[in-house]
């Protein structure tokens, strides 16, 4: 599986921690909320692949976040496990009936969440199972470390490479220069935000080395998206 990443809601710091160790060990990158106005904010800047919600959260239920999540164009499709005291029927189908894609009662074993985290990807987010992603003809190869369009070969540096798979799991979402440095270099180094703009411009150049439509989009101050409309 690619790495994926996941945001973990949970107001007890024992179930935090448990999570986080298992989740990281397992390949995953890891964020983290105490709280569900917490955790809205860091869905809406980190667009996380999937959300491990707790039901019982200060300030914000993990229910209502579940809704509020749905309700948004943005989060709408990401994917949500409740994680919760609560075991009742009644309580599994509310979650359910919010908007959550899986549910499990605390106690619970990191193995088996792991087992349904991957099964709710497989199922929801193909993207982060599969060994290629495409788009039009656009192929990438991730096995092989291979690109191609319309099937002739194309020749990326790491950067690039790292860039326009990032971009091809989420064709048509605008992300800003920031949250790709981010994403791709990681938040521990420090690099200039035009540093995009120069990796950008040699993806650019060799998506189009044989001609063919423009595939990434610029947004006026806010970023780059792959969208070949």
């Amino acid at each position: 599986m690619q790495e994926a990443t996941v945001l973990i809601v949970d107001d007890e710091a024992p179930i935090l921690a448990l999570l986080h160790y298992n989740l990281e060990k397992a390949g995953y990158r890891v964020l983290q909320a105490a709280d569900g106005e917490e955790a809205m904010l860091i869905a809406r800047e980190e667009l996380p692949d999937i959300v491990i919600l707790d039901w019982m959260l200060p300030s914000l239920s993990g229910i209502e976040v579940c809704r509020q999540m749905r309700r948004d164009t943005e989060l709408a499709n990401i994917p949500i496990i409740m994680l919760t005291a609560r075991g009742e029927e009644q309580d599994r189908v509310r979650g359910l009936e919010g908007g959550a894609d899986d549910y499990m009662p605390k106690p619970f074993s990191p193995a088996e969440l792991l087992a349904r985290m991957r099964a709710v990807l497989r199922r929801i987010r193909p993207a982060l199972a599969e060994e290629a992603l495409s788009y039009g003809e656009l192929h990438m190869d991730l096995a092989a470390h291979k690109v191609s369009r319309g099937g002739e070969p194309l020749h990326l540096g790491p950067r690039e490479f790292a860039i326009l798979r990032f971009l091809m799991e989420h064709p048509g979402r605008v992300f800003s220069r920031e949250h790709l440095l981010d994403r791709i270099w990681g938040n521990d180094i420090y690099v200039e935000a035009r540093t995009v703009d120069v990796h950008i411009g040699r993806l650019r150049k060799a998506l189009n080395v044989y001609g063919g439509g423009e595939l990434i989009r610029t947004v006026r101050s806010a970023g780059y998206a792959l969208d070949a409309g």
